[in-house]
């Protein structure tokens, strides 16, 4: 008798033992598949958002081709420079702006052909000082983009520079491929980045695009201003921006014949009041899923083509509020 009750007992032990493993496996089962469905569910949120955010993309290119047929002046006025709220979509919303690159200095300017461009070095030095900044950055940056190897002066650097740093590297000597690789450039740390990249205000002041352009004086900001001669101030470069109004000016002689540029030596031929890069910085939200995306599009002859996408960028989405007193 007492056998068959502890045959019971062990039966019993094994039966609630076997139970156990199996609630244990229907429950790991019951949560890996509720993990695999929300991790379907973030992919395709996120594959929505990316179909959304490329249609911002598309929607930028057509606004600006559209706009290169309307007219010969690119101003802040225009539809394609106009913050739009944020779009509605199944799921989500979508929001997008268009930048003018040309309002900015374009590093990339200050070596063409793998010569340095005098002229050039002296406008960013210009911007160095107005943003209180050492000019002997530039002579590094000259030193980074030029083909040589030798430096400019005392200030420059070259590889002798480089390969002494942690980890050792050598200087590119071609164009920047982006503005971030600044960083890599003697002298430009944490607090001078922060500057160029625009501090407070949130709009950085320079870019690197793949070739030499010019300055338009229709969309840039007053820090930009004043490169475009010698002594001038960023009290004047507001004066100019106040000047322009909405509509900038029509040719290049409006800004010329203004009392602030009078007797000042200016080279025409690196300024305009027409661009042709520009950037659409674009993100989506669907559920789970959060996608950014900016997009360099270049436009010729009334065409647009992307040159370059990239998820991580310095510019907000939204066009930053200025603070008015």
């Amino acid at each position: 008798m007492m056998s068959c009750h502890r045959q019971s007992g062990v039966a019993l032990l094994t039966a609630l033992l076997v139970v156990a493993l199996a609630t244990a496996a229907a429950v790991a089962m019951t949560t890996r598949q509720q993990l695999d469905m929300r991790r379907i569910g973030n992919l395709l949120h996120s594959e929505q958002a990316w179909a959304y955010v490329l249609g911002a993309e598309s929607w930028a290119r057509v606004v600006l081709a559209r706009d290169a047929k309307d007219n010969k002046v690119d101003n802040l006025s225009e539809d394609w420079a106009t913050q739009v709220p944020a779009s509605l979509v199944e799921g989500g919303s979508v929001i997008g702006r268009v930048i003018d690159l040309q309002g900015r200095f374009n590093v990339n300017s200050l070596v063409v052909n793998g010569k340095v461009d005098v002229p050039a070095v002296n406008r960013y030095k210009r911007l160095l000082l107005t943003l209180g900044l050492d000019v002997a950055l530039a002579d590094t940056l000259v030193d980074w983009l030029d083909t040589d190897i030798d430096p400019v002066n005392l200030n420059g650097a070259e590889d002798q520079f480089y390969l002494l740093r942690q980890p050792p590297y050598r200087a590119a000597n071609r164009l920047m491929a982006d503005i971030s690789e600044l960083r890599l450039v003697k002298g430009y740390d944490e607090k001078v980045m922060g500057k160029l990249l625009g501090g407070d205000s949130g709009t950085p002041f320079v870019t690197a695009l793949p070739e030499p352009t010019v300055i338009n004086v229709n969309t840039a900001s007053a820090e930009v201003l004043t490169t475009l001669a010698n002594g001038l101030s960023l009290k004047d470069g507001e004066s100019i921006i106040e000047a322009r109004g909405d509509s900038g000016f029509e040719k290049l002689a409006d800004l010329l014949q203004l009392p602030v540029m009078a007797g000042r030596q200016v080279d025409q031929q690196a300024l305009s009041v027409q661009s042709h890069w520009f950037l659409l910085l674009g993100e989506a939200n669907v559920g789970q899923g959060r996608v950014k995306l900016a997009s360099l599009i270049q436009r010729v002859s009334q065409r647009t083509r992307v040159i370059r996408r990239q998820r991580d960028f310095f510019d907000p989405v939204q066009a930053p509020v200025v603070q008015t007193n």
